[in-house]
């Protein structure tokens, strides 16, 4: 959650160190780190996006959904300013407590919501403007979940990912943001079927 450059060749080197064939998933900003670490590595046969933004090269999480109508998260951010060791600094970006479950979580439990506010990482406010210096997605087969009701990424972004990146299936379900944690049969079913038709059961 500190930026696609950092967080995307952080992945890519330990997707270097597993040996076999790869499903790689990515649910919201992850969607953009799995995009950049996967491309060049022939191991990963996959990528499932969950409730994700999917840039392309030189789109940013801020440029490709300024496509579409602002979420309903965007108004319920805090943002606290950090300090790194080497004295740069930064913003980091979290969702407000008391808005987390309406705009992010509204199909969990509120305890699970409550949790789940106090437990957040924050991202960095410079990933959401980062580039993207490759897209996997462009030949690497595509698996797309939609939430509906995902108040955090606009659905039709979702669509308008899944149909340009040609993706081999396109699930939708009436979920949140978080359908990960709301809907994991869901979720789960969509990466088994990614791991089948990669030839791996």
């Amino acid at each position: 959650m500190r930026g696609i450059p950092q967080d995307s060749t952080y992945l890519n080197s330990l997707l270097k160190t597993i040996k076999g064939s790869i499903v790689l998933v990515g649910h919201s900003y992850g969607g953009g780190v799995i995009s950049q670490a996967a491309a060049g590595l022939d191991n990963v046969k996959a990528l499932v996006y969950v409730n994700a933004i999917m840039p392309d090269k030189g789109e940013s999480f801020a440029s490709l959904s300024g496509k579409f109508p602002a979420a309903p998260l965007t108004k319920a951010l805090k943002q606290v300013p950090f300090r790194n060791g080497d004295g740069t600094t930064g913003t980091d970006v979290y969702i407000q407590a008391a808005k987390l479950q309406a705009t992010f979580a509204q199909d969990v439990p509120q305890q699970q919501a409550s949790v789940m506010a106090s437990t957040q990482r924050p991202i960095a406010q410079s990933a959401f403007t980062d580039k993207l210096t490759a897209a996997a997605w462009r030949d690497k087969p595509v698996y797309v979940l939609v939430g509906t009701q995902d108040r955090a990424i606009d659905p039709s972004l979702e669509r308008y990912e899944a149909k340009r990146a040609h993706a081999r299936k396109t699930v939708e379900i009436n979920s949140s943001h978080v359908s990960l944690v709301s809907h994991p049969q869901a979720v789960t079913d969509l990466i088994v079927s990614a791991a089948h038709d990669s030839g791996h059961q």
